[in-house]
C-alpha cells in the first residue's frame, strides 16, 4: 500500500516564488469588472489578429508595428507605473496606450512615402519617433525593469557620441533625426528582426502553449512523470528531470517550469533525503532545460533562425543532441546523489498507471509533436504552429475534462455569453498574448540595439577587439565571447542577450572560420546561463522561495548540476568534428554520411559529461579523493575539446579514475547506498 502522495508546498512559498515570475514577466495588474473585461477582449483580439496573420497574407511593413502597437497598448493597461498603483489604470497610462496607437497608425497611414523620407524626416516624423522610442523604454521597464531600458539608453547615447569616443570605438556619430529615421521609419531598427519574430513565431507559440495549458496537458505531463518514474531512492529526481523536459518544450519558460514542478515536486524530493538547496537546484536546474528543449524552446530559438535564414526545423535539429546531453548530465547527477546521499526508498501514491494516463489523454503528445510532424511535412514553422495549435484545440475536445470549449455550449444548456467567456478557449487566447507581452517590449528595445550597432559598425569593431586581445586564438577568443555572453547574461534575459550577442559577439568568431550556425549555438546557450547566473538567476531564486533554502547557496547546488552540459558549445566551435553534435553542419555532414564521426563526437561528449559530473559530485565507483576528483574534471575538460589527443588524455583520466576505485576499494565506502 503506498503512502499518501506528499502535501504540496505552502501558499506563503508559492507566493514567493511568483514575485520571482514577476521580476521576469513583470508584476501584472488583476483588473475586474469592465476594465477587466476590455484588457481580456483586446488580449482575445491581439491573438486571433496573429493566428489570422498565420494562415492570410499581411504585409510585413503592417505586421510589425501592428505587433508592437497591440504589445505597447496592453502593457500600458496590464503593467503599472510603480508598484502602489497595482491593479488599477491611470489617466497616464491611457494616454501612453492611445499615443502608442497613434504612432503606428501615422506610421501605417505614410505607406512608401513615410519610408522613403527616413535619411530626412520632417518635425511630426521625428516627434512621433521619439515618443516611440520613449514608449519602448518605459514598457521594458514596466516588464522587466530598469536593466535593460538603461542598456538600451547606452547604446542611443553610444550612436550620438560617437566623434568624441577614442578609438577605437569612435564613428562619425549620429543626429537625433538620423536615428529617428533608422529606429522608426525602417525595418532596421524598432520594427526590425527581433519584432519580426516576435510578431510571426514567438506570439504563435505563446498562444499554442497556452492552448496546451489550458486544455491540462501540463497537469498530464506531471502526472505521467510521477507515474512513470516510480518510488526508488532516484525516483523523485527522475520525476524532476523527466517532468521537466515534458512541461519545459511548451513553454520555454524557465522560472515558470521551475515553480511549477517545485510546487507538486518537492515535498517529494524532501522526502527522499534532499537538503534545501540541492533541492531548489535541481528543480532550477530542470527549469533551465526548459529554454533548450525541443520542440519549443525559448525565444531566441526562433530568433536564430531568422538571424541565420534557415528553417526553425533545423534550429530544432541543431538542439537535439545537446538536449539529450543536458538531460543526461541531469540524470547522471541524481544516480550520483541517491548513492552519495544514501538516500531512501519512498513509495508515493501514483495518480495512475502510465497505461491509464496514456489510454486516456494521449492527445496531448500528439499535439506536441505535430509542430515538427507538420515541418517535415513541409509546412513553415508559422503554419506549423497555427495547425498545432487547431490540433490541440481538437483534440482537447475528445474528454469533457479538457476540452478548451465546454460540452454544454453544444447542447444548448446555461448562457452562451458565459460559456463563452469562461471557456479555456477564451483563458488560452488571452493568456497567449499577455504572456507574449515582456518579450514582445524586450523584442523592441532589442530592436534599437540592433539598430544601433548595424549603423555605427560596432559588431565589427567588438570582434576586431576580441580577436587582439585573444591573439589570434580560436580558443580563447571563445573563452572571451563566452565571458562577454555571461556577463551580459546577468543583467538582462535570454532573448535580449542573445540578440545584443549575436549582433556584438558572433562575428568574432565567424571571422575565425566558425560557421556562423556553431557561432549563433555557442551564443545562444551561455546566454542561457542568465536564467542561473546572479544577480537575475530567476531560476533558482524562485526555487529556493519554493524550499525554503539560501538564494545563493541554491545557485551554486544548480550551477552543479548545470556546468557539465555547458561545456558542450566550446565543441560546437573548437574543432569542425564537434559541429556534428548540432547535426546540422547537418545537411552536408549527413548527406556525406557522416554519422561514425557524430556518434564518436556525441560518446566523448557523454563521457566527458559522465566525467565532470562524477568530479563535481566527487563521486565515481564509491565517494572520490580530491585527486581523483581533480582527474575527472580535467578529464571531462579534455573530452570537451574535441580531437585525437584530447579524447586520449581524458579517456586515459577516467579509466585510470575507475581502476583506482576497483582495484584499491577502501575498509568502507562511505556513502555508499
Amino acid at each position: 500500500m503506498s503512502a499518501e502522495r506528499p502535501a504540496a508546498v505552502s501558499d506563503e512559498a508559492l507566493l514567493r516564488a511568483e514575485q520571482y515570475i514577476e521580476e521576469e514577466e513583470g508584476a501584472a495588474n488583476k483588473l475586474k469588472g469592465w476594465l477587466g473585461g476590455f484588457v481580456r477582449l483586446a488580449a482575445f483580439v491581439m491573438a486571433a489578429f496573429h493566428l489570422y496573420t498565420a494562415y492570410a497574407i499581411v504585409p510585413t511593413q503592417t505586421l510589425r508595428p501592428v505587433h508592437v502597437a497591440f504589445v505597447l497598448f496592453l502593457c500600458f493597461l496590464v503593467f503599472p507605473v510603480a508598484k502602489r498603483f497595482r491593479h488599477r489604470v491611470m489617466w497616464w497610462d491611457w494616454l501612453a496606450a492611445a499615443l502608442a496607437i497613434a504612432i503606428v497608425v501615422y506610421a501605417i497611414q505614410g505607406g512608401d512615402d513615410f519610408t522613403d523620407r527616413n535619411t530626412s524626416p520632417n518635425p511630426w516624423d521625428i516627434a512621433f519617433g521619439v515618443a516611440l522610442i520613449a514608449l519602448v523604454l518605459e514598457a521594458m521597464r514596466r516588464t522587466s525593469g530598469w536593466v535593460m531600458p538603461v542598456i538600451t539608453l547606452g547604446f542611443l547615447a553610444y550612436a550620438m557620441a560617437g566623434p568624441w569616443l577614442p578609438a577605437p570605438w569612435t564613428h562619425k556619430g549620429y543626429e537625433v533625426g538620423r536615428l529617428v529615421g533608422v529606429m522608426y521609419m525602417t525595418l532596421e531598427g524598432i520594427f526590425g528582426v527581433a519584432v519580426d519574430v516576435a510578431s510571426s513565431l514567438i506570439i504563435l507559440f505563446t498562444i499554442y502553449g497556452a492552448f496546451l495549458q489550458y486544455s491540462g496537458a501540463g497537469k498530464f505531463y506531471l502526472d505521467f512523470s510521477f507515474s512513470a518514474m516510480g518510488g526508488k531512492p532516484t525516483g523523485a529526481g527522475r520525476t524532476v528531470v523527466l517532468a521537466s523536459f515534458l512541461l519545459g518544450g511548451p513553454s520555454g519558460s524557465g522560472v515558470a517550469t521551475t515553480v511549477t514542478l517545485g510546487a507538486v515536486a518537492y515535498p517529494l524530493l524532501e522526502k527522499v533525503g534532499y537538503e534545501k538547496n540541492a533541492a531548489g537546484g535541481l528543480l532550477a536546474a530542470g527549469g533551465l532545460g526548459a529554454i533548450i528543449s525541443p520542440p519549443v524552446l525559448g525565444a531566441a530559438a526562433f530568433l536564430i533562425a531568422e538571424f541565420l535564414k534557415i528553417s526553425y526545423l533545423d534550429v530544432l535539429l541543431m538542439a537535439v543532441i545537446p538536449t539529450l546531453l543536458f538531460y543526461f548530465a541531469l540524470f547522471l547527477m541524481v544516480e550520483i546523489d541517491a548513492r552519495k546521499y544514501g538516500m531512501k526508498d519512498v513509495a508515493f501514491e501514483k495518480v495512475d498507471s502510465v497505461w491509464n494516463l496514456s489510454r486516456r489523454y494521449w492527445f496531448h503528445f500528439l499535439s506536441l509533436v505535430s509542430i515538427v510532424a507538420f515541418m517535415m511535412w513541409g509546412f513553415s514553422p508559422v503554419l506549423s504552429v497555427f495547425w498545432a495549435t487547431v490540433v490541440a484545440l481538437a483534440t482537447s475536445m475528445l474528454r469533457r475534462d479538457t476540452a478548451l470549449i465546454p460540452y454544454d455550449l453544444f447542447r444548448g444548456k446555461g448562457s452562451v455569453k458565459e460559456h463563452v467567456l469562461q471557456s479555456g478557449f477564451a483563458k488560452a487566447m488571452e493568456g497567449g498574448a499577455l504572456g507574449m507581452l515582456n518579450v514582445g517590449a524586450t523584442c523592441a528595445g532589442a530592436g534599437i540595439i540592433v539598430g544601433v550597432v548595424t549603423l555605427t559598425g560596432l559588431g565589427l569593431k567588438f570582434s576586431s577587439i576580441v580577436i587582439d586581445y585573444a591573439e589570434g586564438s580560436l580558443l580563447l577568443t571563445a573563452i572571451f565571447t563566452s565571458l562577454v555572453v555571461w556577463i551580459v547574461g546577468l543583467a538582462v534575459p535570454v532573448t535580449a542577450s542573445y540578440i545584443i550577442c549575436a549582433v556584438i559577439a558572433a562575428p568574432a568568431l565567424i571571422k575565425l572560420g566558425v560557421p556562423d550556425f556553431a557561432a549563433h549555438m555557442f551564443i545562444f546557450y551561455y546566454a542561457v546561463l542568465s536564467e542561473v547566473s546572479p544577480p537575475t538567476a530567476l531560476s533558482p531564486f524562485a526555487a529556493a522561495a519554493i524550499t525554503g533554502g539560501d538564494p545563493y547557496k541554491t545557485t551554486l547546488q544548480c550551477w552543479k548540476y548545470t556546468v557539465p552540459a555547458f561545456l558542450l558549445p566550446f565543441m560546437f566551435v573548437l574543432d569542425p568534428s564537434g559541429q556534428g553534435l548540432l547535426l546540422m553542419g547537418s545537411t552536408k555532414a549527413l548527406a556525406a554520411a557522416n554519422w561514425l564521426s557524430i556518434a564518436q563526437v556525441t560518446f566523448t561528449a557523454a563521457l566527458g559529461i559522465a566525467a565532470i559530473a562524477g568530479g563535481f559530485q566527487g563521486w565515481a565507483l564509491r565517494r572520490a579523493t580530491a585527486i581523483e576528483r581533480a582527474m575527472l574534471i580535467v578529464a571531462g575538460v579534455a573530452l570537451a575539446y574535441p580531437g585525437g589527443i584530447a579524447d586520449l588524455v581524458g579517456l586515459t583520466l577516467v579509466a585510470a579514475v575507475l581502476a583506482m576505485q576497483w582495484l584499491m576499494p577502501r575498509a568502507t565506502s562511505a556513502g555508499s547506498a
